[in-house]
């Protein structure tokens, strides 16, 4: 009798359309709906956190509702042409100086977070400064949120077949239709895990049991070295881009190289954080 464990390592990938549904020559792809999602559910949670005073030094959240709601845009825009400018330069340049047009081709896949988290630094930069917002705040207010949509988008990977692990077998290795004829580690699955759920239950239980907000940066320092620590580790399972492979080792890959100086901006942030609270 097969065992439950040979069972689970020969179960095909789930036929899941990319495409959601299609109104004539328009179609709806899980990834896009997957930024949809993370970014309104992420927008109606950080509106919770600055309508409540008792999380915040003074009662100050230093931004409102209304600024939230302008932001919106803001956050949307860099999150979009960051990921698509960062992953042009730090994945794919050589392909789009071959063929300039493959930088307009999203709809072929070719997002970066860490471009996109430098597209909303700088949205959330300037923003800030043209209303006159705490831009720790606004920091923390932002990073409490992203783990949201971190995880949808990750399941979107995973629904694409894109992003997949490395050769494994494990009994829940999934053979991807993209990925060849061997089990592979369902690495998308794996990062949604630990970049969404984990890091924002993580974050939550700080900012609701330990008052971390009254801290400016210190919720915006524990998310930069969370995901940093998470990528880092995700890695080791996730099969690096075909255009680039490792960059050294035979280990090293793009993810980490870009990840590992998150840990330590994240570390200074919490450090920082942590010595103003005491001076206050």
């Amino acid at each position: 009798m097969e065992t439950l464990a040979t069972l689970l390592s020969i179960m095909p990938f789930p036929d899941i359309d990319p495409v959601l549904f299609s109104l004539g020559p328009l179609q709806v792809h899980w990834y896009g709906l997957a930024y949809v999602c993370g970014i309104l559910i992420g927008w109606q949670y950080a509106r919770r956190l600055v309508r409540n005073p008792a999380l915040w030094r003074d009662g100050q959240p230093g931004a409102t509702e209304a600024q939230l709601d302008d932001f919106l845009l803001w956050a949307a825009a860099g999150i979009v042409a960051g990921g698509r400018i960062g992953y042009i330069l730090f994945y794919d340049l050589g392909t789009v100086i071959d063929n300039p047009l493959r930088a307009l081709e999203i709809w072929n896949g070719g997002m970066s977070f860490h471009g996109g988290l430098i597209g909303t630094l700088i949205a959330m930069l300037v923003f800030a400064r043209r209303n006159g917002i705490a831009i720790w705040n606004l920091f923390d207010i932002v990073c409490a949120v992203v783990p949201i949509g971190l995880f949808f988008g990750r399941i979107a990977n995973f629904i694409n077949a894109e992003l997949w692990g490395r050769l494994s077998s494990a009994p829940w290795a999934v053979v991807f239709p993209t990925g060849g004829p061997f089990a592979r580690h369902p690495s998308q699955l794996y990062e949604a895990g630990l970049e969404g759920v984990v890091l924002l239950a993580v974050l939550a239980i700080l900012i609701y049991r330990r008052h971390a907000l009254k801290s400016p940066g210190l919720v915006s320092g524990v998310f930069v070295s969370g995901y940093g620590l998470s990528r880092i580790f995700v890695e080791f399972f996730r099969e690096p881009d075909a255009q680039l492979g490792y960059l050294a080792g035979g280990w090293l890959t793009m993810g980490m190289l870009l990840s590992l100086p998150m840990v330590f901006i994240g570390l200074w942030a919490v450090l920082r954080a942590r010595r103003a609270a005491a001076m206050a």
